[in-house]
């Protein structure tokens, strides 16, 4: 099927006992059982749930793998993955990446003896040179939270294949609408659905899929011992919004397009990272491994001040945590999504406090524009 074909009618079969088109909402927490020896289905509300696996179902054939999984957040997506690890093993991860990762990596694992270190993942050579005996993993985001850097999915992947390591992509920023790491022979991929496969900014929720069978079987111990599931009325409400994931972000990455473009030409802007950009690096790469841009961008202004008298002079977009709802979101990287990052850290990185990250919204370029411009005038004030 095509995929506004696919995003309506994959793995969401109607209703068995009404032909209702909507996948119903289970709320049960416990299941009649036929048989005490041989358990049903579904059990308990923990380790099964007919709303949360028609999920589960349709993001598996939507990233071209096997198995799905939902979990709470994006952040207890990610933490599942990373319990795939003992104590002992190594985490490599891209030095650019989203702040609640960094959270994990850093702040929680150690607890439990998984250690990890930070690589310029666009260098394919720096990731081979900093894999250690104990390395186990590599987790990668492309394009990566804030900076939009671009790593070689296909190329990371062989490496880790030739190490035995597993290779693990946050692929939230692309859905697999634009891009599909399973495909490029990576292992797992984990999204927030918070952001634009849910697209309404009304659900927490998060999502993995994985395709090989004892790499499944790993993972669906973890879910059901760690217990981070997510709800049927949430499963719900992820689904409804992947059903117009592509005339959204098809809209979304025509405006993005347009903005990226007269933000570069405007006198108070500095840098722009977007991937649809000719000379954003990484660009040519990224249009290899990705069927668009994608809908967020960030850029930079003139300092510090300048970026947070923006940001309170701005109506539209709004300023907010947060991406990938029908709304524009302006953020502010070193306070919000990156504020676990230590300063020094941010700095290194780029991540300054001059800059500002935008999730393109389904409003129109015109009004987009002129709020932009009116708060970036403001902020000369």
């Amino acid at each position: 099927m095509d995929w506004e074909t696919k995003l309506i009618h994959a793995g969401l079969d109607p209703d068995e006992h009404y032909g209702a088109l909507s996948v119903p909402i289970y709320h049960a927490s416990t299941y009649r059982q036929r048989s005490v020896e041989e358990p049903g289905r579904y059990e308990y509300g923990r380790s099964g749930n007919p709303t949360r696996n028609a999920l589960e179902e349709l993001i598996a054939g939507l990233e071209g793998g096997k198995y799905g999984f939902a979990f709470a957040s994006g952040v207890a997506a990610i933490a599942s993955v990373l319990c795939l690890l003992e104590a002992g093993q190594h985490v490599l991860a891209c030095r650019d990446i989203y702040g609640g990762t960094y959270r994990l990596l850093t702040g929680l694992f150690p607890r439990f003896g998984i250690t990890h270190s930070f690589v310029d993942a666009t260098d394919t050579e720096a990731v081979a040179s900093a894999i250690r005996p104990e390395t186990k993993a590599l987790f990668l985001e492309t394009p990566s939270n804030p900076l939009l850097k671009i790593t070689d999915l296909a190329a990371c992947a062989r490496l880790a294949r030739e190490r035995g390591l597993l290779t693990v992509v946050d692929n939230t920023f692309m859905t697999p609408y634009l891009q599909r790491p399973l495909e490029l022979d990576c292992d797992a991929v984990v999204h927030s659905a918070t952001k634009f496969l849910g697209g309404h900014s009304d659900v927490v929720a998060g999502l993995a899929v994985v395709t090989g069978r004892e790499l499944a079987a790993r993972l669906r111990f973890v879910q059901t011992a760690f217990g981070a599931v997510l709800g049927p009325q949430d499963s719900w409400l992820v689904m409804r919004g992947i059903r117009t994931l592509k005339v959204r972000m098809d809209a979304q990455q025509e405006t993005a397009q347009k903005l990226a473009e007269w933000l570069s030409a405007h006198p108070l802007v500095g840098t722009v990272y977007y991937p649809g950009l000719p000379g954003h690096p990484g660009a040519k790469l990224h249009s290899t491994q990705s069927s668009g841009p994608g809908c967020v961008l960030s850029f930079t202004l003139s300092d510090g001040e300048a970026a947070k008298r923006f940001l309170h002079s701005v109506h539209l977009p709004v300023p907010a945590v947060s991406l990938g709802g029908v709304e524009s979101i302006l953020t502010y990287p070193a306070t919000m999504s990156h504020a676990a990052l230590p300063a020094v850290w941010r700095d290194e990185l780029g991540v300054g406090d001059d800059l500002v990250r935008l999730s393109v919204g389904l409003e129109s370029f015109a009004d987009l524009k002129q709020g932009l411009d009116r708060a970036l005038a403001l902020s000369t004030a």
